[in-house]
């Protein structure tokens, strides 16, 4: 017997506001191109059209990026200016509410077996790509067996196995069966049927995220090597379609899809990012009109704090500084690595370099997007691991100094790479200052760089202590605990250890799986063991400071998966 699925787990953690991030209610809002200004200007005005049926009205958004595209790949697309403009060009199964719950998009229904293990999706109808092919399951059959081929390597590959539980994912990840042997079958053009290892409560909130979408297979084999690398060698079956980028580009430009199947819906003519890295420049850029929306941080924040433009809103990623245990032998001392991170003072951080409400962290979790079973917050106690984490300079001093005796040495000089970002660079800095400050005889040098190779460095265990970010995939603790898994892709530091290897198995096939409050309980232990040995130094979840103009309402900000969708935005 099959049950129509009305409703899943975690849905209110969805719907969880970023606490502490200043004003959280927000209603109705969140290289260089060869396209002259002239010409730029002259599209946007083709773009703003009357309000008819199925038409929008008024001007293209212009919304400020503070990062690059990386890859408009959705199998190969890992961070989440690229997740961003991805989903406003394609549709998955599932799309989010304004309360961030899972609501149908290119599924018109779902039915779940009793058992929670079969997934079928029902497509509609009049779901199509932008060349006017329909949208099939076989998209996703090929987007899915993509998403695992070992050939593409995808570093989200484990959405499809350790998270979201898919029948031979793992086994094909590791190269021990075909990827046709995925457990997801094309019944017929419009149905898509999955089967599940073990139950996974969160399971549908996956489908939304840009891992999951759709490819169709024989647009995908005519580019070759360049799909998703321009205009041409992409499809849209969502709310707008790409009409201008390259790659590394500093502007991106999408029109209204009239052949969307929510058409009506979609208010916009079109969206005009631009990735403006400089945050006076970005000011600057909207305060002269050429920006509707753009990030604030430091000083700014205390000039514009009083505009009715201004909100704070929370943006779901935890900072942290990650030290490659692994391959440096002085960090592979635990010692020292609580002294760095008792030295590090984030409420300085916060509060004096960054202004824009977001809030210090002391956990591997951070706080306000999962919610456990009795409803209350995984990351509420911000004091639980105060023993191993808290700003303490004299503890970091004992610390520090008992470590430098079992290392034999009475200094060190330690390499922090960071990213080329305004924000970031400020971070650095005062980390540095501070780490230099505490530990007499700690040297921090500092190597800026494009989040691209930043990236690439840690994923190689090419640096010592590296500052970087994780935003939440899906509204569970295991986004955050399944990246300290050994050999995780996003196990920066490459740390091991069996005991939380075995947990996290548990949490994911074992009995703990199918009991939310002993499950629940064992991420608690895991996490413990993440905090115990410092394999992170978290440091602050991020609110994001932003301008939006008053002209604006409708752009739908969420601390999971997806930070932005413009579905329901308009410009006045």
């Amino acid at each position: 017997m099959k049950k129509k699925f009305l409703s899943i787990m975690l849905a209110s953690a969805l719907a969880l506001s970023m606490i502490g991030c200043g004003s959280s209610a927000v209603s109705g809002v969140s290289e260089q191109k060869d396209t002259t200004a002239e010409e730029t200007d002259s599209a946007q005005a083709d773009n703003a059209t009357t309000t008819d049926a199925g038409e929008s009205s008024g001007e293209d958004l212009n919304v400020m990026l503070e990062t690059p595209v990386e890859s408009l790949d959705p199998q190969q697309a890992t961070d989440g200016t690229s997740f961003e403009v991805i989903a406003d060009y394609t549709d998955g199964l599932m799309q989010m509410d304004a309360d961030g719950q899972a609501v149908n998009a290119l599924a018109e229904s779902i039915d779940v077996s009793e058992d929670g293990l079969t997934y079928t999706f029902h497509i509609r109808e009049d779901a199509n790509w932008s060349n006017g092919e329909p949208v099939t399951a076989a998209d996703f059959v090929f987007a899915w067996q993509r998403a695992v081929d070992p050939e593409v390597a995808s570093e989200y590959s484990y959405m499809l196995s350790d998270i979201g539980q898919i029948v031979n994912a793992q086994d094909i990840i590791d190269g021990a069966k075909d990827k046709s042997e995925l457990g997801v079958t094309a019944v017929d053009d419009k149905t898509l049927e999955v089967k599940l290892n073990v139950p996974v409560s969160y399971f549908l909130s996956l489908m939304y995220f840009p891992t999951f979408y759709p490819v169709n297979q024989a647009f995908f084999e005519s580019c070759a090597d360049t799909y998703a690398t321009s205009p041409e060698t992409t499809l849209s079956n969502g709310a707008f379609v790409l009409d201008d980028y390259q790659p590394a580009a500093t502007t991106i430009h999408l029109t209204k899809n009239p052949d969307y199947y929510d058409a009506d819906r979609v208010k916009l003519p079109g969206l005009n990012y631009q990735v403006i890295q400089d945050s006076q420049q970005a000011l600057m850029s909207y305060q002269s009109g050429d920006l509707d929306t753009t990030l604030v941080n430091g000083e700014q924040v205390d000039q514009v704090k009083d505009d009715p433009a201004f909100k704070a809103i929370g943006a779901g990623y935890l900072w942290y500084i990650s030290p490659n245990i692994q391959e440096v032998k002085e960090l592979q001392n635990v010692n020292i690595r609580y002294a760095i991170t008792m030295a590090l003072n984030r409420e300085a951080i916060t509060t004096d370099v960054l202004k824009d409400g977001s809030a210090p962290t002391y956990t591997a979790v951070p706080m306000d997007f999962a919610a456990g079973p009795d409803g209350s917050d995984f990351s509420a106690d911000q004091e639980k691991f105060k023993e191993v984490c808290r700003y303490d300079a004299d503890a970091a001093v004992e610390y520090w100094n008992k470590g430098l005796e079992e290392l034999g040495v009475t200094e060190l000089t330690i390499t922090m790479i960071h990213d080329a970002d305004d924000a970031p660079i400020k971070v650095a800095q005062v980390v540095k200052e501070q780490l230099e400050t505490t530990l007499s005889g700690l040297t921090v040098e500092l190597q800026q760089m494009p989040k691209k190779e930043r990236v690439q460095r840690m994923q190689e265990g090419e640096f010592e202590l590296g500052l970087t970010r994780w935003g939440p995939d899906y509204a569970d603790p295991m986004t955050y605990l399944g990246m300290w898994v050994t050999n995780n892709s996003n196990n920066y530091g490459f740390w091991s250890n069996k005991d939380y290897d075995a947990i996290i198995a548990e949490c994911t096939t074992g009995e703990t799986a199918m009991d939310a409050s002993a499950r629940w309980s064992a991420l608690y232990d895991a996490e413990q063991i993440v905090m115990d040995e410092a394999v992170i130094f978290p440091l602050y979840t991020q609110c994001n400071a932003e301008l939006i103009s008053t002209s604006v309402s409708g752009i739908e900000f969420h601390p999971v998966a997806l930070n932005r969708v413009y579905k329901d935005a308009s410009k006045n």
